[in-house]
């Protein structure tokens, strides 16, 4: 099972690549009117990270207990570009993260413990569940459509 750090930095890293990919796309797009390619890719791909990322942030700030401030700074962190690589850095130089869940082995829960203690101790129904949840969002993302001017 991987640990705190390693999942958080891993999905941290791949939000912020995802985020540079956009970035390119809508450059090629809107800066050189080349291609829209770069955006459709990267658009639903960073979609689907960014709903990875923040069910980590999620799951990590339940299993350490991070105070709301924290946790809602390392969700905000997803929105301005490449934020999350120097949210990570900070987060583990501060020791956020840890390198062992706490919650399998947890005995007083609350519900969000409960919860992120069952992913945890099922970490392949949870990828399931994990993977049915972002296909659901970005299917409603799908039907709601872009932002309109």
């Amino acid at each position: 099972m991987s640990t705190p750090t390693r999942l958080f930095r891993t999905v941290a890293f791949a939000e912020a690549v995802t985020w540079t990919g956009l970035l390119v796309g809508m450059f090629l797009k809107y800066g050189t009117e080349t291609t829209e390619l770069g955006v459709r890719v990267f658009g639903m791909l960073h979609g689907v990270v960014f709903v990875a990322y923040v069910v980590t942030t999620v799951v990590v700030w339940v299993d350490r207990r991070w105070s709301a401030g924290r946790g809602l700074l390392a969700l905000v962190a997803a929105v301005p570009p490449l934020a999350t690589l120097p949210l990570e850095w900070w987060a583990v130089r501060k020791g956020w993260l840890g390198e062992e869940w706490r919650l399998p082995a947890g005995a007083t829960r609350s519900v969000p413990d409960r919860a992120v203690g069952w992913l945890l101790t099922n970490p392949v129904r949870g990828l399931g569940v994990g993977l049915v949840a972002v296909a659901a969002l970005t299917g409603l993302a799908l039907v709601v459509g872009p932002p309109t001017s």
